[in-house]
């Protein structure tokens, strides 16, 4: 199971992706596009994931 908060990521903002690593790379994608006007790539939005579990 993977997870990214927005507020890990410096956003006064109280969204959490949660589940399978794929569908959490998408859920925080669409979100932070939609929410915050920023458009993270795929292999941004995995290094998120990978430094977080300290790889």
């Amino acid at each position: 199971m993977a997870q990214l908060k927005c507020r890990d990521y410096g956003f006064e903002c109280d969204f959490v992706a949660d589940g399978e690593m794929e569908q959490v790379i998408e859920d925080f994608r669409t979100h932070t596009d939609e929410e915050h006007g920023i458009d993270y790539s795929k292999e941004a939005v995995m290094q998120f994931l990978l430094r977080k579990q300290g790889l």
